[in-house]
């Protein structure tokens, strides 16, 4: 909660001055304050499903050995990697060559951690398997 209000401090606390020096009618601070309160609850719940999503997958994949830069790529998927992920991407990221970054999402599928998306070729991207 302190976290929206935070984010909203300007309309909250001239709502919530505006009913201090006014005619102590707190209809509009109300308003405010259960409008912040149910955009911090819908914060929370979307924060709780990313870690449920998170929590779920780790516990999916406990007996896959991972490499440290196949771990960190896993991690960066998981929080939200962007764009397309490409073996090109991978070895810019994880500062590998391209053949070391081939063998690790190539161990990553056979592990059952990642799948190949549909087009092939020079634009075969990957994505988590979830």
């Amino acid at each position: 909660m302190s976290t929206q209000i935070h984010r909203d401090r300007k309309v909250y606390y001239d709502k919530l001055e505006a009913t201090q020096n006014g005619d102590l009618d707190a209809t509009l601070w109300l308003t405010c304050f259960l409008r912040c309160l149910g955009r911090a609850v819908d914060d929370a719940a979307g924060m709780l499903a990313a870690i449920f999503r998170k929590a779920h997958f780790w516990e999916r994949c406990v007996d896959v050995s991972l490499n440290p830069r196949q771990r960190d790529m896993v991690k960066r998927l998981l929080d939200g990697f962007v764009s397309k992920l490409t073996s090109s991407k991978w070895a810019v990221l994880t500062k590998c060559s391209q053949d070391t970054a081939l063998r690790d999402i190539d161990g990553l599928i056979a592990s059952g951690v990642l799948i190949k998306d549909a087009a092939g070729g020079r634009s075969t991207s990957y994505a988590l398997a979830e």
